[in-house]
């Protein structure tokens, strides 16, 4: 069976999607709209900005989405997904590539999530750090123990656990995580705690925009991040996606249950190949490929 996976932030770079814009004018279609849709030249700064204006949440979300959404539209009659699943962000470019969502609901919702996101992180000091080598019950027993927020919220492959929180408390955690016997722990370049109860405000204001989005039936299941298991019901998507900004990325336990649940080709449709290299340390025998327009 077929799985189709979405990156999410971090996995931009300057000229991505430019090569979807000059040969295929469905394509050049979508970005113009995502121009007007956005309110700014979105393209200007995916094809020729800079790394520091790529990186901004508010550009860097939409990006990946419409390089990853219009990558799947011009793939036509190949991309045939029995399944599939985005890592964080990534999982707003899976509900469109599976028909819950339609191209311009998802962008919206999607920039609507990243000025959220940024404006939620400009009100308390905070950040992640990505832990390598300890079991994620340790790493969970460390967070536990340090004063202050600090949470596991991306479990991206067994070994490899990114935590969140405020930043006092990340720093004394990556010393703890240290002590505990991780090979690194390693404060990252974001710009706050995403997936961690500090990201509550941005919270509640995406729920009343998820609320008023129509959802349509789905031509395949999705594996949420929070649930990590099959879901096809559209409140229930909802529900998920909503829930989604506080709580952890369970991306090793997705990739798990869709190969319980048959799946054998993992496709990443999207900038990058970041989800394939953590989809083979999770699943050793699962074949990867990047999705090709």
């Amino acid at each position: 069976m077929n799985a189709y996976i979405f990156p999410g932030q971090g996995a931009q770079f300057v000229g991505m999607g430019r090569d979807l814009y000059e040969n295929y004018p469905q394509a050049q279609e979508l970005f113009e709209q995502a121009n007007k849709i956005l309110g700014f030249s979105i393209t200007d700064i995916m094809f020729e900005g800079t790394p520091e204006e790529l990186k901004e949440t508010k550009v860097t979300q939409p990006a990946i989405f419409l390089h990853s959404v219009i990558l799947s539209k011009v793939m036509g009659d190949s991309f045939k997904p029995d399944m599939v699943a985005g890592h964080s962000l990534g999982e707003f470019s899976a509900l469109v590539a599976n028909g819950s969502l339609n191209f311009e609901d998802g962008l919206k919702l999607v920039s609507q999530r990243a000025l959220a996101m940024q404006k939620a992180c400009e009100i308390k000091p905070s950040t992640m750090a990505a832990v390598l080598g300890l079991e994620d019950e340790v790493v969970e027993k460390v967070c536990e123990e340090i004063q202050g927020v600090v949470v596991a919220a991306n479990y991206n492959c067994p070994g490899q656990l990114v935590i969140s929180g405020e930043v006092v408390a990340i720093n004394e955690a990556c010393e703890a995580m240290k002590e505990a016997g991780a090979r690194r722990a390693l404060v990252l370049p974001v710009g706050g705690a995403f997936h961690s109860p500090l990201m509550e405000p941005a919270r509640e204001e995406l729920a009343a925009a998820i609320e008023n989005t129509k959802f349509n039936t789905v031509t395949c299941p999705i594996y949420q991040n929070v649930t990590t298991v099959a879901v096809s019901n559209a409140d229930e998507i909802k529900k998920n996606l909503i829930s989604q900004l506080t709580a952890p990325v369970k991306w090793t336990q997705s990739v798990q249950n869709m190969v319980a649940d048959g799946a054998t080709l993992f496709t990443e449709v999207g900038p990058g190949k970041v989800l394939q290299g953590l989809v083979k340390k999770i699943h050793r025998e699962a074949e990867t490929t990047s999705g090709e327009a």
